[in-house]
């Protein structure tokens, strides 16, 4: 445990940060879930909605810094190609 009043609020920060980096990771998740579900469900309009949500969700994590800003692209080019090489495979 800390015992220096810095120490001290450092490990209140981390805690803090702690709680808000892993509410955010969920949010991503809980966004490229929605995707996923969506591909396996058959729904193209409802797989680009979630997409139109999850973007958000990533680059938002990118810009607060929980997410690297290139492992947040790579994220939305993979749902990105995820979800137009469904559409086109359904549209064939």
């Amino acid at each position: 445990m800390a015992n220096h009043k810095s120490a001290l609020k450092r490990n209140r920060q981390s805690k803090l940060r702690r709680a808000s980096n892993r509410a955010t990771k969920s949010r991503v998740g809980k966004a490229i879930r929605a995707v996923s579900e969506a591909i396996e469900r058959n729904s193209v309009e409802e797989a680009q909605d979630a997409l139109g949500s999850a973007v958000p969700a990533i680059q938002k994590a990118a810009s607060k810094g929980v997410y690297h800003r290139k492992n947040a692209s790579r994220k939305v080019s993979r749902l990105t190609k995820r979800v137009n090489a469904f559409a086109l495979k359904l549209a064939a």
